[in-house]
């Protein structure tokens, strides 16, 4: 991980704020040095060609100002996203520290070029851990939403045809096969089919 790009606040006292603030404490001078190439936006502007490039995203922001900023990365590009804790960010940050935040680690200007690589590292190995369960969230919401449209249809058979569930069950797998569909797909089929009857 050797780019980083770095969102600054956008509001016009942040950004005084920060350009008052020693330079050591400024994200960009710091990773800089130790080597990191830096692309820096200093007002939300152009977010999506530097962050599609970007290793990982740097945010040097109050965290009031972090939700709606990772929301609109994550729809560019999903990317490690860590907060850059300075004395300017800190000092606006204390009314927000119980707010649920999608953020991969945390970096300081204290921290030395070891300390900040493992840092990064490990930010790293958080992201592609939230990316996982993410996605097998989103698999198992899907099978929860599958089940659904089965156990209906299985009680709709049930009741029209006076079966029990293994044989509806056993009725939806065969229509799937010889349709050669998903059985989710027959039976979300069924289940629109009786509503429309019904109505």
């Amino acid at each position: 991980m050797r780019s980083l790009f770095i969102i600054h606040p956008q509001d016009q006292e942040a950004t005084a704020s920060r350009d008052r603030s020693s330079r050591a404490e400024q994200p960009e001078h710091r990773l800089a040095a130790f080597g990191y190439h830096v692309v820096i936006s200093r007002n939300g502007a152009a977010l999506e060609p530097a962050s599609l490039d970007a290793d990982a995203v740097i945010l040097h922001l109050p965290l009031g100002e972090i939700g709606a900023c990772s929301a609109k990365l994550n729809a560019l590009r999903p990317l490690p996203l860590l907060w850059w804790c300075s004395s300017v960010t800190a000092a606006a940050s204390a009314a927000f520290c119980e707010d649920e935040l999608l953020i991969d680690g945390i970096l300081a200007p204290t921290m030395g070029e070891s300390e900040l690589h493992w840092a990064l590292h490990l930010g790293a190995k958080h992201f592609m851990q939230r990316q996982q369960w993410a996605q097998e969230r989103t698999e198992l919401l899907s099978r929860l939403e599958e089940r659904k449209w089965i156990d209906m249809a299985k009680s709709i058979l049930c009741k029209v045809n006076g079966i029990s569930e293994a044989e509806a069950y056993d009725m939806l797998r065969k229509r799937a096969m010889n349709d050669r569909k998903r059985i989710v797909d027959v039976a979300t089929a069924i289940v629109q089919a009786h509503h429309i009857l019904k109505a």
